[in-house]
């Protein structure tokens, strides 16, 4: 069992003790609450793995005001209601906050653990994709707060950025931090459907509704019920398609292909591209009134260049991650494979670098990873500030970065600085940092 722990919150103490009970035999940890103020406790307590299980009436308020506090604090823990009384618009409302389910008391017994199971089993199929790292460089920083601000709305996000910087796991990072987290979420790659099979692929088939439909398919929309939908690369879908998906998300319902019904659907829409979008209207290759369903908000992913202080941070989840696939004890990067990284201009970002370091470790399977490992093409060293332009106080912290970048090699930061040693010598000794970092 993992380490999942159910909230119960539940005001006649003789029911909650049954329904503790019955998780308890299936394996499960419990906590029991009787009033909302005692769960709201528990929640601050709680971690992201916990599912909340709460009664609809409550001595001091309902179910819906605590899955109204929680998702205000930002806690997306799963949130299933429970109660005696049918009321559909009570029903709805939780599901507009985020509720996972509205299970009848009566059912209860029957439906709970199937629910819960299928929570975790999405959690666990979500948890086998590649973990990603936590950057804690400035410009992602500035990505994690957009994260935040727009995770738990139903508000579509275009995300922005080249071939490379991680636009799945930004969408991935958001699906999971939404009130759909434990919903599916559905992957596109729109540069893989061609017009023809687009309808199929996005609504689905009836069977025998074309040569070859021997059974029924369902499509994306289907897949995703309740979940997130990306459209990865989303400037590739023809035009034909792209009229398609905006009569469907206008109306929020499509038709399978040789249906004669159509079918409403619920799910968030993300999208990505590496393609400047508005040119893209302008040449009459991208409609622009999808353009704007699809960007409600914006998320732009920046190059890996100009994230120097991510990249050895970078290099080193990833040679942590080669060492136990492919069961290498590679401890670390020699000076010269750290200088080669960190001014190595990366066309392919983060999916370069990972690329590099895996094999890199491959070939040197222990010890550490050298400079002729990495397997870099010869780049021109990239320069992350020019010192006309700044003032002492910006200039000293991007010294005191680089330096950091660099293990205190003053050679090695001079020139992800763009600047000679001498200059950086002369900063030091301005600065009163002669004495901070070795002498090399």
């Amino acid at each position: 069992m993992d380490k999942t722990t159910i909230i119960v919150v539940e005001d006649n103490i003789v029911y909650c003790e049954f329904v503790c009970n019955m998780l308890a035999r299936e394996g499960y940890r419990t906590v029991k609450a009787y009033h909302l103020s005692t769960a709201k406790k528990h929640l601050q307590q709680a971690t992201d793995n916990d599912i909340v299980v709460a009664d609809l009436r409550l001595p001091d308020g309902n179910g819906i005001d605590l899955l109204r506090w929680m998702r205000k604090e930002g806690k997306m823990q799963p949130f299933i209601i429970m109660t005696d009384y049918a009321e559909v618009n009570t029903a709805v409302e939780s599901m507009k906050l985020g509720s996972i389910d509205y299970i009848p008391k009566q059912l209860v017994e029957d439906k709970l653990v199937p629910l819960i199971r299928s929570i975790l089993k999405e959690r666990q199929a979500g948890q086998r994709r590649m973990p990603v790292f936590a950057r804690d460089g400035s410009a992602f920083q500035k990505i994690m707060h957009r994260i935040r601000l727009v995770a738990a709305t139903d508000m579509s996000v275009m995300i922005f950025g080249e071939n490379g910087t991680g636009k799945e796991h930004i969408a991935h990072h958001l699906h999971d931090k939404s009130k759909r987290a434990v919903k599916p979420f559905v992957a596109v790659d729109c540069g893989s459907l061609t017009k023809e099979l687009a309808p199929s692929a996005f609504f689905g088939h009836v069977k025998g509704a074309f040569t070859g439909a021997d059974c029924a398919k369902k499509g994306y929309f289907h897949e995703a019920e309740g979940g997130t939908l990306f459209l990865d690369e989303v400037g590739n879908l023809a035009l034909e398609t792209q009229q398609m998906l905006l009569r469907a998300i206008q109306e929020r319902r499509y038709r399978p292909v040789g249906d004669k019904a159509d079918r409403s659907f619920n799910v968030r829409i993300i999208a990505a591209t590496n393609e400047d979008l508005e040119a893209a209207v302008s040449e009459k290759r991208f409609r622009q009134d999808l353009l704007y369903r699809l960007h409600d908000f914006g998320i732009t992913v920046p190059p890996l260049r100009d994230c120097q202080e991510d990249i050895m941070p970078l290099a080193e989840f990833f040679r942590d991650m080669a060492n136990r696939e492919l069961e290498c004890s590679v401890s670390g990067f020699s000076s010269e494979a750290r200088k080669a990284l960190l001014t190595h201009a990366w066309p392919g970002n983060v999916r370069e670098l990972r690329q590099k370091v895996m094999g890199a470790v491959l070939q040197a399977q222990e010890g550490v990873v050298m400079k002729e490992h990495l397997e870099l093409a010869v780049t021109k060293p990239t320069s992350t500030v020019n010192f006309a332009l700044r003032n002492d106080a910006e200039d000293k912290e991007l010294i005191l970065r680089a330096l950091k970048q660099a293990n205190g090699n003053r050679s090695v930061a001079a020139e992800l600085l763009g600047i000679g040693r001498t200059t950086l010598y002369s900063k030091l000794e301005e600065y009163g940092l002669k004495y901070k970092f070795k002498q090399s």
